[in-house]
Parts: C-alpha cells; structure tokens; sequence
C-alpha cells in the first residue's frame, strides 16, 4: 500500500489536476524549482506536506471588491 505521505509525479499530476505534465514535473526538478522532492534510487517522491507548503508559496491573494455606495450601486430610474 503507498504512504499517503509521498506521491509519486503520477499522484502530483492527478493532485493538479493535469494541469502540470511529467515532463514539467521533470523539467523543475533539472532547474530545482517547483515543489521539493526525494530521489531515492530511480524512484521520485513529493512529500505531500512539501505540496502543501510549495501551495501556499504560490497562492495569489486577491483583495476584496471595492463596494460601492448603495446609491452609485442602483440603476437609475
């Protein structure tokens, strides 16, 4: 049974969905970007909370709407 804890690239792409290929996973790992990872032998590993972490490195904040005064908001009449 695999350890939950570490994914291997196939898990990683199914966890985003197919958004990234094996050869992007590939790639990062040559450059050393992208999220950490194990080489044990031939065998590649994420461990799941270096995912997490690298996630949150590279989630987008978005500042909430301005809200505008009730009157400028309704159509006019």
């Amino acid at each position: 049974m695999p350890d939950p804890n570490y994914l291997t690239p196939e898990e990683v792409i199914a966890r985003y969905r197919g958004q990234l290929s094996e050869g992007t996973l590939r790639n990062w790992r040559c450059m050393r970007i992208g999220p950490s990872f194990l080489k044990i032998g031939k065998a590649i590993l994420y461990p799941s909370g270096e995912l997490d972490r690298w996630d949150k490195s590279i989630l987008v904040i978005c500042r909430p709407a301005r809200k505008l005064p009730l009157e400028k908001a309704s159509p006019p009449e």
